[in-house]
């Protein structure tokens, strides 16, 4: 008996329309999110005259570089840049210290009544901002700290509610035997949370990063609360006294000074997004 051979049918090409379209509407999308930034750098590029066209042109008919430089003459752009810097790092470098030492404690140590106090902890973030500022205000006004930068960056050497639960989502995740296995060797509490624990936790440590320093570099009411002094003021109060300052708007100097304020966050973003990523996955954060 003869086997037949029956004709194999050709494989059916798989249809590349899906992903023409997924494809298109990430160009779209990607193209909308870039607009905003597109018309800023348009605007900074623009004379006095011709930002106040009408109708508006997209394209500068000449690019002002020069508006870059202008900034720092026309107001004390370069002190407010500087006090802001000042002001993130401080906060930064106080809460990262602090909100670890806590959710280290939370996460390691066992202790009486350890899930109450979290849960105590927890709570403090559904109080608004604004229920506290009066208090705040007037505890510092008592003990000399108005028109300082101590109400700004102090508070934060306290730790944060929201990164110690950060924080403790992922030192909860170590292993147990790492630290029994530093107990062993002789290694102290301290030594074991700066020697061990922190060097684990780049990825956690990298968000924290990031979202503290870009809260603290956009925050507006804290300063205005707290802030007198021209020579004292940070990016967000200078920046919006350009409208004052000046009889007529001037855009185009905004614009330029919205891009200078964009580029610590950036730079901060590519030196950390590697963990940054990272850290979202193993903090649990969406």
């Amino acid at each position: 008996m003869s086997l037949q051979n029956k004709p194999v049918g050709m494989p059916k090409k798989k249809s590349h329309a899906g992903r023409y379209i997924s494809v298109a509407v990430l160009v779209i999308v990607t193209l909308i999110m870039l607009l905003p930034v597109f018309y800023m750098i348009s605007t900074a590029l623009k004379s006095n005259v011709e930002i106040r066209k009408v109708p508006p042109t997209i394209i500068p008919s000449q690019l002002h570089f020069e508006n870059f430089g202008l900034i720092f003459s026309k107001i004390r752009f370069g002190t407010y840049f500087f006090n802001s810097i000042f002001v993130a790092v401080l906060v930064l470098i106080g809460t990262l210290l602090s909100s670890s030492l806590v959710s280290f404690g939370f996460a390691r140590y066992k202790a009486r009544e350890k899930n109450l106090l979290f849960m105590l902890l927890l709570s403090t973030l559904m109080l608004p901002y604004p229920a506290l500022i009066i208090p705040q205000y007037l505890l510092f006004r008592n003990i000399g700290w108005v028109d300082s930068f101590l109400p700004l960056i102090v508070p934060s050497f306290f730790g944060s509610a929201y990164m110690i639960f950060l924080l403790k989502q992922f030192f909860s995740s170590l292993p147990n035997d790492l630290f029994d296995a530093a107990k062993i060797d002789g290694c102290s509490e301290f030594r074991t949370w700066w020697n061990i624990a922190l060097p684990l936790c780049k990825p956690a440590m990298a968000t924290v990063s990031i979202f503290t320093f870009l809260w603290t570099w956009n925050d507006f009411i804290t300063p205005v609360i707290y802030l007198n002094t021209d020579s004292k003021f940070t990016l967000p109060i200078g920046m919006s006294g350009m409208i004052s300052a000046f009889r007529l708007i001037p855009w185009n100097l905004i614009m330029v000074g919205s891009i200078y304020s964009l580029l610590p966050i950036f730079i901060l973003f590519f030196i950390a997004q590697k963990y940054f990523v990272e850290g979202i996955v193993l903090t649990g954060l969406k």
